[in-house]
């Protein structure tokens, strides 16, 4: 299981590394809008700011202007490039003739079938925006189980997208998820519980240790 950040803010980013167990970025075209600097810019930092994988998503409609963008992208971010590729009738094609050089996600999932097609095509990310499919389809976790019982047994694993709670975040694990891409409030979110504030106040006013007494 890993566990990103789904930002194209530079600070956001550092944050994120400095969680310590933020394992790659992800990005779309609504996010790189947000960023005040140049999008090629804004991924060469992200790329710095991580080992992991960073995700660009293709904006061109076109199959061979697609092929561009991609390697263009590639271009940017290096090995760590990961396309993000919308799940459509060309992007599927883009997805099979681009993973065997570069890794491809395909985005913007709504149906067990179109994970099929991107475990055919040689995806190794098929994202499902669960909060969203929540209000479309009624269920998003379920999706996300339709997802991975499709993509079983082969190399496409089941990013879970859009998530807007850590009890949704979970779900989407237990449903066979193996990635998570959160904004940064999430990832602050999902590491504190109420419970867990209040014990460690608990130990603090009515226990001892090494710090205490070296101050005392």
């Amino acid at each position: 299981m890993s566990i990103y950040l789904d930002s194209a803010i530079i600070a956001e980013a550092q944050a994120a590394k400095e969680l310590g167990w933020v394992k790659g970025i992800t990005t779309n075209p609504t996010l790189l809008a947000k960023s005040d600097l140049p999008v090629e810019t804004t991924l060469k930092r992200l790329a710095q700011l991580t080992t992991g994988p960073v995700f660009y998503q293709l904006m061109s409609s076109d199959f061979d202007e697609m092929l561009a963008e991609g390697r263009a992208a590639f271009g940017i971010i290096g090995k760590q490039t990961v396309l993000k590729i919308p799940a459509s009738l060309v992007g599927f094609q883009v997805v099979a003739a681009l993973s065997g050089e570069i890794s491809c996600a395909v985005t913007g999932i709504y149906s067990a079938s179109q994970a099929a097609v991107a475990r055919e095509g040689g995806a190794k990310y098929a994202i499902a925006y669960v909060n969203r499919a929540t209000k479309l389809l009624g269920d998003g976790v379920a999706l996300v189980q339709q997802m991975a019982n499709v993509v079983a047994g082969s190399n496409t694993e089941i990013m879970a997208a859009s998530i807007k709670s850590p009890e949704e975040a979970v779900a989407s694990l237990q449903a066979g998820a193996q990635h998570l891409t959160l904004p940064l409030s999430m990832l602050q979110a999902i590491t504190t519980h109420e419970l867990s504030l209040q014990t460690i106040d608990e130990f603090a006013k009515n226990g001892r240790g090494i710090w205490v007494s070296c101050k005392l």
